[in-house]
């Protein structure tokens, strides 16, 4: 009957149901917050994850990667690689202006007759990183991750697929009958402009990237990691830590949370 019903849903009542996540053992042991002094402060958005069998209170963070570099092979590198271009083994680990470097790319394109559909078999060839995909697993396991990547929408799906397919934000080329003739930036400095609008949304950000173009973003996030950064781009920011392995980043995100 309805009030048998009512019973039901009443004991079934938790935190999840509000669609804010399971309960911490505080708040198992306190839920209404009687007794609990009200500060004046903003409500944090702190929340507790298992760890094992044990619970810590941590900040109700977002990660952010960068996609090159950090989870995947660097796409124009492999091109170079395989059309025997050096020219095109420039990365934003070498050229910080990304316009300049794309502009420089688009011409190589146009004078050696190279097409999106020749690019985009390169790219089926290629696979995560050894450990990406397990890293990112894990990650995502306890923590939501954006990758933000200065790579195109015409380039990342094969490379989206092998790794579970996570959120990308990243840009878009200009193709007229197979000819990549421009390319499209979403907005310009993506990466710094997604950490801010995750910060305005009360998120702790902590971000990795490994190149010139990621800077703005690890300054943006509350917390910020090079990953297997050469040596150029640690030496220009010291103040980021630089990790060379999956298991000290995710350790250092774990404890970047609480």
């Amino acid at each position: 009957d309805g009030s048998a019903r009512e019973r039901r849903l009443g004991a079934g009542c938790d935190a999840g149901e509000t669609g804010t996540g399971p309960r911490t053992p505080s708040e198992s042991r306190n839920p209404a917050g009687a007794g609990v002094e009200r500060s004046s402060e903003p409500a944090t958005l702190d929340r507790g994850i298992g760890v094992g069998k044990d619970w810590v209170t941590v900040k109700q963070s977002l990660v952010t990667l960068d996609l090159e570099g950090v989870l995947t092979p660097e796409i124009w590198i492999a091109v170079a690689e395989r059309t025997g271009i050096p020219e095109l083994r420039r990365t934003t680990r070498d050229e910080p202006d990304y316009d300049k470097l794309m502009r420089g790319r688009l011409a190589l394109l146009n004078q050696h007759g190279l097409k999106l559909s020749d690019i985009q078999r390169v790219i089926g060839t290629l696979a995560p990183l050894p450990g990406a995909r397990e890293f990112l697993d894990e990650l995502r396991s306890f923590v939501q991750v954006i990758i933000l990547s200065d790579t195109f929408e015409q380039f990342a799906t094969p490379l989206l697929r092998q790794l579970g397919w996570p959120t990308l934000l990243c840009h878009r080329l200009v193709v007229e009958e197979d000819r990549i003739v421009d390319y499209q930036l979403r907005i310009p400095e993506q990466k710094q402009r997604a950490v801010a609008a995750f910060k305005l949304l009360n998120y702790h950000v902590i971000a990795a990237g490994d190149s010139f173009n990621d800077t703005a973003m690890l300054t943006e996030a509350h917390v910020g990691f090079l990953f297997r950064a050469p040596e150029n781009v640690r030496r220009q920011f010291p103040q980021f830590p630089a990790v060379e392995t999956y298991e000290e980043l995710l350790a250092r995100i774990r404890a970047a949370m609480t």
